[in-house]
């Protein structure tokens, strides 16, 4: 568990997310960055993620895709290591989001962790603002 020095730390923080991330399952850099919020964006989780180093055994990177499923490392390495998961993969090698996104962590889990949940995938998006009809 980590510590409350730990999460102070913005990749300690990356790193707890992913974390909840369950087998089977892929969050993208930008969900991440979502949940941690604050000055989170989707490049610093990546630049979280190449710098795991020991990290790596604990925390499950493979499971940290790019938006349209993609694979961002080289190698073979993180696919393998997501089929062993039950993930598949489509004809243009991209995990099959529809069937393996995570929704993301419990409002619960979210709050008591000073995180944020993901919007629902299904929302229509916000209506314009207000002034904006009038013309």
């Amino acid at each position: 568990m980590a510590s409350l020095t730990d999460l102070q730390d913005p990749y300690e923080r990356i790193y707890l997310v992913c974390e909840q991330v369950p087998a089977g399952q892929v969050a993208t850099y930008g969900d991440i960055a979502t949940i941690v919020g604050g000055a989170c964006d989707a490049r610093t989780v990546g630049h979280a993620m190449a710098a795991l180093g020991s990290r790596a055994a604990t925390v499950p990177w493979q499971r940290i895709i790019n938006r349209t499923g993609g694979i961002s490392t080289s190698g073979y390495r993180q696919r393998e290591l997501l089929e062993a998961e039950g993930v598949t993969f489509d004809d243009k090698g991209h995990a099959r989001m529809d069937q393996h996104h995570w929704k993301g962590p419990s409002e619960t889990w979210a709050r008591a962790h000073g995180f944020h949940v993901l919007p629902p995938r299904d929302a229509p998006a916000a209506a314009p603002d207000a002034q904006l009809k009038l013309f």
